[in-house]
């Protein structure tokens, strides 16, 4: 790996020949493979021949990096595919929210620390995903109906969208765009990148992003600041603004001497700051930070909107109660021609939020309507309020899951009923079909579909605990 020049001299200054010299070691050495299992859907799994993260209950280290896309048990939202510094996100989270809030978690793509914040999340919390980039919002609207949780709306909007919408948060994640020093080794391009100049932007745009957002925080509020840099600019410089000019307190996160976290390399802050380095912790590059918004606090968890909900479209389609197991805690709305099942817990909230943001996901997505039919969605189909006797059920080894996923055409299913039927593997819902008798239509979204006709055999990542 050539590193640029003005890196290898800046850090090395800035972090002293030891720690530089161990941090350059670990950029040459070969990242580490993990992903994290979802509580919601792989209670009873554990991954195979893998030894945990440490700083994460559902994290696991792999031994090597197998082809996920040839695992059917990845495409039905069973784990997700994250390295573990990121998941840092799950101590901070849980030391510090012990009762429901409304989170937004700001600069979400792909999913990952949204799904952790979501796994953390007290009951009764709801998680706002939010991603500015159009293409980068289809993949986390994608991962989140992965995830199977209803208390998720995902948005496609700029933190200045939120600054004037009113919305208010007790937990706000900024995982801000940056100059990408801690992704050097997984991404070639991100080296090719940098330069001092991308950084002097960088810390400029991540000031801007958290000033907008601010008043969206409310007082007492919690906002957790992370990059994947290393540089202190984008860093602790960053930090010491948003508590010295924004007005903030930065929190402790209590962590074990044997993660090899690096505290703050600033001296004249020494701060309570978390620095995973290639080469002393096991994961990428990842900085992170916890500040409390000067303010009292307010438990938004047991405070009541008075917002009226607004009046909805009335349905064209009766709505089938019996796909859902708590059909009675939603309110079901109307989008074109998509049917949503909003919890109604949260139902003012995405009123206001409706009417100001681009919501691209709420809830669970029911179906779609075609003429006097409801057709499911794929958001029912892989959600954990789906209720299991709603739906005909077929099971599929591995290779035939392969060739749904990848939108084929299955044989007709004439010992099963006509009608819509659920696909599963190993258990776990993958989509629906159409049983026609005679031959099936095949329901999986096409935007999803597995499109590479090479993958090797099928490999089984996690397996059921006996």
């Amino acid at each position: 790996m050539e590193l640029p020049r003005d890196f290898i001299q800046y850090m090395e200054g800035f972090m002293g020949e030891s720690l530089w010299t161990e941090l350059r070691n670990g950029l040459a050495e070969e990242a580490p493979v993990s992903i994290r299992m979802n509580p919601f859907k792989a209670q009873d799994m554990t991954a195979d021949e893998g030894t945990p993260v440490p700083w994460c209950p559902q994290g696991w280290y792999l031994p090597t990096r197998p082809v996920f896309t040839s695992d059917p048990l990845f495409h039905a939202g069973a784990y997700y595919v994250q390295e573990a510094s990121s998941m840092f996100l799950d101590a901070v989270l849980r030391q510090y929210v012990k009762e429901p809030v409304t989170m937004l978690d700001l600069c979400a793509a792909p999913g990952g620390k949204s799904t952790v914040a979501r796994t953390v999340l007290p009951q009764g919390s709801l998680l706002v995903s939010n991603e500015p980039i159009r293409k980068r919002a289809q993949i986390l609207m994608e991962n989140i109906q992965k995830f199977g949780h209803a208390d998720v709306m995902v948005t496609n909007n700029y933190p200045h969208d939120y600054a004037s919408s009113d919305l208010q948060f007790d937990v706000i994640l900024a995982d801000v765009p940056c100059s990408g020093e801690g992704m050097f080794r997984k991404d070639a391009e991100a080296i090719g990148e940098w330069s001092r100049q991308n950084v002097e932007k960088c810390w400029h745009l991540q000031r801007e992003i958290v000033t907008d957002i601010w008043d969206c925080l409310r007082p007492g509020g919690l906002l957790i600041y992370s990059t994947c840099t290393f540089n202190a600019l984008e860093d602790e410089e960053n930090v010491r603004y948003i508590r010295d000019e924004l007005g903030a307190e930065v929190l402790p996160v209590t962590i074990d001497p044997s993660w090899n976290i690096t505290g703050s390399l600033v001296k004249d802050f020494p701060e309570p700051v978390y620095r995973f380095l290639p080469g002393r912790t096991r994961g990428e590059g990842l900085f992170m930070a916890l500040l409390r918004k000067e303010g009292d606090a307010v438990n938004t968890g047991k405070r009541k909107n008075k917002e009226k909900d607004r009046k909805e479209k009335k349905q064209k389609v009766e709505i089938p109660v019996e796909w859902l197991l708590r059909v009675d805690d939603y309110d079901f709305v109307q989008q074109g021609a998509k049917v949503l099942a909003i919890p109604r817990k949260w139902k003012s909230f995405y009123n206001q939020a409706a009417k100001v943001l681009q919501v691209m996901h709420a809830g669970i997505t029911i179906g779609e309507i075609k003429g006097k039919d409801l057709i499911p969605d794929q958001s029912l189909a892989l959600s954990t309020e789906r209720h299991p006797q709603a739906f005909p059920t077929v099971e599929l080894t591995v290779d035939e899951a392969l060739s749904y996923l990848r939108k084929e055409t299955l044989p007709g299913l004439a010992d099963s009923p006509k009608g819509y039927t659920l696909v599963t593997c190993q258990g776990l819902p993958l989509g629906f079909l159409k049983n026609l008798g005679n031959r099936t239509n095949n329901l999986y979204p096409q935007e999803w579909r597995i499109k590479s006709s090479h993958i090797t055999a099928p490999c089984q990542i996690i397996h059921r605990n006996k």
